[in-house]
C-alpha cells in the first residue's frame, strides 16, 4: 500500500489551512454570541472579520441557511454566502475563506459553480468550498424539490461544478441539464479546481467522498468513535490517487477566565478553560483532525476577549509549519 503523507496543492485558502499531521483553527461566522435566539444581530461583524484575521486564525466560516426555520435553531449569518465572502475577501488579505456547507440541491450548479469560481479570482485563491446535500426538510418543498432525490441531486451537483472547471465541458446529468461543449461557464478558477469539501455523508458512501472529495468535514464526537471515522476516512481515499485528503470539524466552545476550568459539555462542544482546550487540541491533532472551525454562539463572555485570549493562549500552540 502506498504511503500518502501529504495533502493535495490546490489554492491558497486549502494550502495554508490543511497541513498534514497538523491542526488549525478558523472561526465560524456570525462571530458574536446570541445562545437564546435563532437570529444573530451581526453587529461589529466586519470589525471582527478583520480581527479574525490579525489574530492569526487560519480560515473564515460561513453557512448555507436558505430560509430562517425556527424549529432549526440557527439563522447562520442570514446574508448570502457567496455574497458575503464577496464582501468579506474585499475586507481580507490572506484567510482563508469557507463554506460549511452550500446545500448542493437547493442551488443549480452553475450558479454555485459561477459564484465559487468568482470568490475564489476576488480573494487570490482563498476559497474552500464546503458542500452538502442538506438537512432542512421544510426548505425542499418551498421550492418544488424533493427531499428524497437530494442524494443524487447532490452527485450530479457535485459532477457538473466539477466539470464547469474544464474549458466548454460536456456532462449530462439527470436533475440540472447538460453541458454539451457549445458553452462555457466563467470565470474560471485561479487553479486547477476549486478545492470541495463534503459535510457528513449527504446520503453517500464514504467510498465516494473519498475517491471525490478534497477532504471531509464531519461532526464532534468522542476520541473513540472519532478516530475510528478517520481511521475509515482515510482507508476510503483510493489508493491510486497520490495525495492523502484532510478532516475537519466544527465545535462550539465557551472559553472561560480561569484557564484551569474543567470542560464541561454544551451543545456540540465544550465550556472550558484555555489550558484544557489546548490539551483536547493536541488529542485531535493526535487523531488526526487537520482543522477545527470554532463556534463562538454560546459564549458567555466579551466576544473580542475570547479571540483575543484564544489567539494568545490557544494559536501559539498550533503553529503550521510548512508541508513537505
Amino acid at each position: 500500500m502506498k504511503v500518502k503523507q501529504a495533502f493535495e496543492s490546490i489554492n491558497k485558502g486549502y494550502n495554508s489551512v490543511f497541513k498534514y499531521g497538523q491542526l488549525s483553527l478558523g472561526i465560524v461566522i456570525p462571530i458574536e454570541r446570541y445562545p437564546n435566539s435563532s437570529v444573530p444581530t451581526m453587529k461589529d461583524h466586519v470589525s471582527r472579520v478583520k480581527l479574525v484575521e490579525d489574530l492569526g486564525f487560519k480560515a473564515l466560516w460561513v453557512r448555507d441557511v436558505p430560509l430562517h426555520v425556527p424549529s432549526f435553531g440557527d439563522a447562520g449569518q442570514m446574508f448570502d454566502p457567496f455574497t458575503y465572502l464577496g464582501f468579506i475577501a474585499g475586507q481580507t488579505k490572506h484567510i482563508a475563506l469557507g463554506t460549511g456547507s452550500i446545500a448542493l440541491p437547493l442551488h443549480h450548479p452553475i450558479h454555485v459553480a459561477k459564484s465559487a469560481a468568482t470568490i475564489d479570482r476576488l480573494s487570490d485563491g482563498r476559497l474552500i468550498l464546503g458542500v452538502a446535500s442538506g438537512d432542512r426538510p421544510s426548505e425542499y418543498p418551498t421550492m418544488g424539490i424533493n427531499f428524497e432525490d437530494r442524494g443524487s441531486m447532490f452527485r450530479d451537483a457535485f459532477q457538473y461544478i466539477r466539470s464547469a472547471q474544464t474549458d466548454f465541458p460536456h456532462l449530462e446529468t439527470n436533475h440540472y441539464g447538460r453541458l454539451d461543449g457549445t458553452v462555457d461557464v466563467l470565470p474560471k478558477v485561479k487553479s486547477h479546481k476549486i478545492p470541495m469539501l463534503v459535510t457528513g455523508h449527504s446520503r453517500q458512501s464514504l467510498d465516494w467522498i473519498g475517491a471525490h472529495a478534497d477532504g471531509w468535514i464531519y461532526y464532534p464526537r468522542n476520541a473513540y468513535m472519532q478516530q475510528h471515522n478517520i481511521a475509515q476516512w482515510r482507508s476510503s481515499i483510493p489508493e491510486e490517487q497520490d495525495y492523502d485528503k484532510p478532516f475537519m470539524q466544527p465545535l462550539y466552545v465557551d472559553l472561560q477566565d480561569d484557564d484551569d476550568y474543567l470542560p464541561q459539555p454544551i451543545h456540540l462542544g465544550f465550556k472550558i478553560g484555555a489550558n484544557y482546550l489546548v490539551e483536547y487540541f493536541r488529542q485531535l491533532q493526535a487523531l488526526g483532525v487537520n482543522h477545527v472551525s470554532i463556534n463562538l454562539r454560546l459564549s458567555t463572555r466579551n466576544i473580542e476577549k475570547n479571540l483575543e485570549d484564544l489567539a494568545k493562549k490557544v494559536l501559539p500552540h498550533f503553529h503550521l509549519t510548512t508541508q513537505s
